[in-house]
Order: C-alpha cells, then sequence, then structure tokens
C-alpha cells in the first residue's frame, strides 16, 4: 500500500514514516502544501494522510481541491486539533477519517485498512479467492489453510491484486504501488515477485494479460 504522508513537524513526520515503513508500507513524507500538491499530481496514492497546520496554508484546502476534483482517494486527517467544530469542518469538507494527536502507531494502522476497504468496496478484513486468503491486519497468507511465507512486496502485489479482482493491473502500477521515492526500481522487479507468487500459490493463480498486466480472476462460483 503507497501512502502520502503531509507532515510538516519533522520528527513525528519521520517517526510516522519509520512506522509505516517498518509495518512494510510504502511511505512518501511531504512537508509543505506544494509539495503535496506536486505529489498528488504526479503518483497514485491508495490514502492521504493529511496534517492541517502548515506554514504556507491548510491541510483542508489541499482536501478541499481533491473532492472538487472529484478524486476517491481516501483521506485521514493527522492534526493537534481536537474541538467538535474542527473535527466536523473536516468531515463536512470530504474527510474520510480523523485522528487526533498524540495517537497510537497501531490505530492509525487500522484506520489506515479500514478507509482503503471501504474505498475498495471490501466488506470483510480478511481477502479470499479460491484457496487463497490473506489477512492485511497481520499480514498473513495462507492456501487451504497452511500458511505460505512471502515478502513484503510479494505480499504488496498479492493484496493488491486480490482488491481489484477481474481487473487488469499494469506493471507500472505495481512498481508504483511497491517503491516510494526514496527507492529505485528495477527493471524486472515486478516480474521477479510475480514468478515466486506463482511457485507459492500456484502457477494459475496470478495470470498474465499479454501488453496489459497481470490478473487474478474472480472466483467461479
Amino acid at each position: 500500500m503507497r501512502i502520502l504522508l503531509l507532515e510538516d513537524d519533522l520528527m513525528l513526520g519521520k517517526a510516522i514514516k519509520n512506522a509505516l515503513e517498518s509495518s512494510n508500507y510504502v511511505a512518501d513524507w511531504v512537508t509543505t502544501f506544494e509539495d503535496c500538491e506536486a505529489a498528488l499530481k504526479t503518483t497514485n496514492f491508495e490514502i492521504v494522510l493529511l496534517d492541517i497546520n502548515l506554514p504556507q496554508g491548510s491541510g483542508l484546502d489541499i482536501l478541499k481541491k481533491l473532492r472538487l476534483a472529484k478524486s476517491p482517494i481516501p483521506v485521514l486527517i493527522l492534526t493537534a486539533r481536537d474541538s467538535v467544530a474542527q473535527k466536523i469542518e473536516g468531515l463536512d469538507l470530504g474527510a474520510d477519517d480523523y485522528l487526533s494527536k498524540p495517537f497510537d502507531i497501531e490505530e492509525l494502522f487500522a484506520r489506515i485498512r479500514s478507509l482503503v476497504r471501504r474505498s475498495k468496496g471490501i466488506a470483510t478484513t480478511v481477502l479470499q479467492c479460491r484457496d487463497i486468503e490473506l489477512n492485511p491486519a497481520n499480514f498473513t497468507v495462507s492456501k487451504l489453510g497452511e500458511k505460505i511465507e512471502v515478502s513484503p512486496k510479494e505480499f504488496m502485489i498479492l493484496k493488491f491484486l486480490m482488491e481489484n479482482l477481474g481487473k487488469v493491473i499494469s506493471r507500472p502500477r505495481l512498481e508504483e504501488l511497491l517503491y516510494s521515492w526514496d527507492n529505485s526500481v528495477e527493471s524486472n522487479a515486478v516480474e521477479v515477485h510475480i514468478h515466486h507468487l506463482r511457485k507459492k500459490l500456484g502457477k494459475d493463480f496470478i495470470k498474465t494479460s499479454r501488453g496489459f498486466g497481470y490478473v487474478i480472476e474472480k472466483n467461479n462460483d
């Protein structure tokens, strides 16, 4: 899961980014209004974490622009503001959730999972397709009830494909999902991860759509 974090407090921003990455999320961190706008124009994110109080403006202005542009991306506001009126303001502008600082990092992770799941129209916590089950909460994958060891990037690819059953996902989109701005992308990285997943889950579980990308087909039942 690729996350955009807007936080101008350097110590807090670094702590949140490190916590996200240590839990196998891909996090891009910006500290200014302008950098956040630029990031949203050039990169696809699955969720945005917005601070409100910024030297050059408000995170709420970012939120307004996203919603005026009809962007469906989930937005979670992170702020020290804790009055009811300010929470209502953010939610009325189109925020999907609100978390006051200081917060527990595990609660942040749970809210992120919930918002992304809701944005994809997924009602259950655990993803399942045929004999494969994936649990985003504890980063486990199983086949016929037996745990399968997968790498963090293999997990991210599998999760994204299972969240988008029946949809062909391009290699560039998967690369964007796997690597933040801090990491370089190897030319065949996605193919290698897909190859490893097929060896572990079955060669036909992930199919290739030549010239377009990869897909996990929906259950036939």
